[in-house]
């Protein structure tokens, strides 16, 4: 359904920083910048035919999160979570919601994770178990 997600970012290089090191957990290979006709700053993250994107705006003017707006990104295992989330603080990131750990909800159990980036966006680690 989706081909990519972008997001927007007041430092391009601090949000270049925190996205290797929390995309790096996942698999994913350091931000590779894509040159575009608008003179932003892109970087562009692959991983298992998935596209993530982090952009100076194009208008010029500040980026800002999303009220009510999450990304989520599938992890292998509760371990990996903590690392993501860990190394997202470590990086900029804060931490919000509860502590990483597992859910239960009407007979669901998942773990989750959750951070704001550097630029205040909302992430989330997710397994469902």
């Amino acid at each position: 359904m989706f081909s990519h997600i972008m997001i927007g970012a007041n430092d391009i290089e601090q949000s270049k920083d925190f996205y290797d090191k929390v995309l790096g957990v996942l698999g994913a290979k350091p931000g590779l910048m894509v040159p575009n006709l608008t003179g932003q700053t892109r970087y562009f993250y692959f991983l298992e035919g998935q596209t993530f994107c982090i952009s100076e705006p194009i208008n010029g003017e500040a980026a800002s999160s999303g009220n009510g707006s999450t990304i989520g990104f599938n992890i292998v295992n509760e371990t990996m979570g903590d690392k993501w989330h860990a190394i997202g603080l470590e990086n900029g990131g804060t931490s919000i919601e509860d502590a990483p750990g597992i859910r239960e909800f009407e007979g669901m159990k998942m773990y989750l994770a959750y951070l704001r980036d550097p630029s205040g966006n909302k992430l989330c680690a997710i397994k469902q178990l």
